[in-house]
């Protein structure tokens, strides 16, 4: 019988553990770990780190849930679309910030510019606030997806989150909302080797699945 405390609770839920000398922690490419009974030891390909490792030495992914499907994650970037465009909607409306003037039918590029600031406002702040909570913006929660740190799979912090939202939200915002959002919606189909999207590269994110 062990007098020794037990380990202080982990903050982050969803970050990986070390795992224990002499056990490998798995591979999200469905490769057996090397030293497991019987599995190849070549290691999956792109299995170099750029973000520097950790203690899963070259596959930062090992002991993380699989990669994020990349068509689930554009399904839910279009839900969060539509959510906070009907509150940009609503918000530019009611401080009379609309693309169109409704007397002479007219676009007015004071109003224009106007409804682009409470955009970038609004959808930047909601893609902060909830990816820092828990990782999960509506959309990714309703396919079962989050975001993650890549080097140790715990859910960003306040300021990797704002990086990742100004990324994908700035440009949405103010000059290429339909280019952007192909663009990044699309660029995980083609990222090796951690499905990323392009404004997951700076934040050094990924998304994974949840179940």
């Amino acid at each position: 019988m062990t007098t020794e405390p037990p380990p202080p609770p982990e903050d982050d839920p969803f970050k990986k553990r070390e795992p224990p000398p002499g056990e490998g922690g798995g591979s999200p490419y469905g490769t057996p770990s090397e030293g497991s009974e019987g599995g190849d030891t070549t290691p999956p390909p792109y299995a170099g780190d750029p973000y520097g490792g950790g203690p899963y030495g070259n596959e930062p992914l090992a002991g993380m849930p699989p990669l994020g499907d990349s068509p689930k994650r554009v399904l839910a970037r279009i839900i969060d679309m539509i959510l906070v465009g009907a509150v940009v909607w609503l918000v530019a409306w009611a401080f009379g910030a609309t693309d169109y003037d409704v007397d002479s039918g007219n676009i007015e590029y004071s109003d224009s510019v106007g409804q682009s600031v409470i955009a970038a406002v609004l959808y930047v702040a909601y893609d902060t606030v909830l990816t820092a909570k828990s990782g999960q913006t509506l959309g990714k929660k309703l396919f079962h997806m989050r975001v993650a740190n890549l080097n140790d799979g715990s859910t960003p912090s306040w300021q990797t989150s704002l990086i990742r939202a100004l990324v994908l939200w700035l440009p949405f915002a103010f000059c290429c909302a339909c280019i952007w959002t192909a663009i990044t919606g699309g660029w995980s189909f083609f990222d090796k080797p951690y499905k990323q999207g392009l404004h997951d590269k700076p934040a050094k994110t990924v998304v994974v699945s949840t179940g």
